[in-house]
């Protein structure tokens, strides 16, 4: 049969992250491409504790269906995390839980976005939510980043030339894929510029808690006066990845459509994974364990600039993140870095993810390529970046 796919999903294409995925599958690759936790920053102990505790004495709890805007005793205490330790929840909001942080990226698309609506986001950004957005038929339009952040002089070109923007995504945290960081004067432009021309901000927050240099920053969305920016963020990566949990902060005037949505997209986020999310937040130190999973990666990350930094100088740039997960890599004197990108994971069993797979414009040239500290060990970091070396 010859079947009819949809306007919105027949250009789709799958994300190159997860096609590197089946690659990186291959136990003789390397893979410095997915931006997956440390196996040594997972709680595993207190997580295994935990889920006998609710098989023990809230199993019929984690067997049911609940309410779609999430566990209450899980979105209070949210709540009070965001007010307390970032200043990101106001008596304006209202707050949401999601099955993983793209989910809030899908459901601010679908709640806002209608087809030939604009987007404005950072150029490069992240891929996964990139091809969300794009799934809902937007014009997704990419603004170039400066060393702290998104060219705000440029950004208010768009919003004055673009039509029908609905909002503009931002990662101001150790920016997924280049690992920057966006500067305070910038994080008040860009609010000030969503102030004076009525856009909504996403600020996506995935990295926020894994700061290991530097002074912490406030987000916009402490900044939020006018009801202008949802805030989104994630157990993934400080908890567990796989239990697929997410929040987002939103103004009081979209909740409840949001909430709306959300039933039509799986009715609740499992049971199962608040009850865990819930117990840990409350009866565990999370402080305590982010401190912990911050040495973790600033070691790690130590280890991925030291080896970079025996790579000859003039062959390869880079930067030199605050926290997050990535480093950002740039080849000097050529166009495209994919062709390289494809010959490392083929002919030397590295895998990395060429920086045109970030870029608003598919089909556009990068000479760049994104590298994660995260998952590998530190033996698996010097190797791959020592074979990054011989191969250029």
């Amino acid at each position: 049969m010859e079947y009819y796919i949809s306007n919105k999903m027949r250009n789709m294409k799958p994300s190159a992250v997860r096609e590197i995925f089946k690659y990186a599958a291959d136990p003789q690759v390397i893979s410095l491409s997915a931006g997956t936790p440390a196996v040594e920053a997972l709680p595993v102990e207190a997580i295994g504790q935990i889920m006998n505790e609710i098989r023990d004495h809230d199993l019929h709890s984690a067997l049911l269906y609940s309410v779609s805007e999430g566990h209450p005793p899980l979105r209070e205490a949210l709540k009070k995390y965001l007010r307390e330790e970032h200043n990101s929840f106001s008596d304006n909001d209202d707050l949401l839980i999601v099955s993983g942080a793209q989910q809030c990226m899908d459901l601010t698309a679908k709640v806002l976005c209608d087809e030939g609506d604009t987007v404005l986001c950072e150029d490069p950004s992240f891929v996964g939510n990139l091809n969300c957005i794009r799934s809902y038929g937007v014009n997704l339009v990419g603004i170039p980043m400066e060393e702290d952040g998104i060219d705000l002089n440029r950004l208010e070109q768009a919003l004055q030339e673009q039509p029908r923007v609905r909002f503009i995504y931002l990662i101001p945290n150790f920016q997924n894929p280049t690992g920057k960081t966006m500067s305070l004067e910038k994080r008040k432009g860009c609010y000030q510029l969503a102030k004076k021309y009525g856009v909504v901000i996403f600020e996506d927050d995935p990295y926020g808690d894994l700061r290991f240099a530097g002074e912490a920053l406030p987000s916009i969305k402490s900044m939020d006066t006018e009801g202008l920016v949802i805030y989104a963020r994630t157990f993934s990566k400080i908890l567990s990845a796989g239990i697929r949990v997410g929040y987002m902060a939103l103004p009081q005037g979209l909740f409840n459509k949001f909430v709306v949505a959300k039933q039509c997209a799986d009715v609740h986020t499992g049971m199962l994974s608040q009850l865990l999310c819930y117990r840990f937040l409350t009866e565990y130190n999370l402080r305590e364990h982010i401190q912990t999973i911050g040495q973790i990666y600033r070691r790690k990350c130590q280890v991925m600039l030291d080896a970079l930094g025996q790579i000859p100088s003039g062959k390869l740039e880079f930067t030199r993140p605050q926290g997050g997960l990535f480093v950002w890599c740039t080849l000097p004197h050529v166009a495209d870095s994919s062709e390289f990108c494809l010959r490392l994971i083929r002919e030397h069993k590295v895998a990395v993810v060429p920086g045109n797979a970030f870029l608003a414009r598919e089909g556009g040239c990068s000479p760049s390529f994104r590298m994660t500290f995260g998952a590998p060990t530190d033996q698996q970091i010097v190797k791959a970046v020592e074979i990054i070396g011989k191969a250029l």
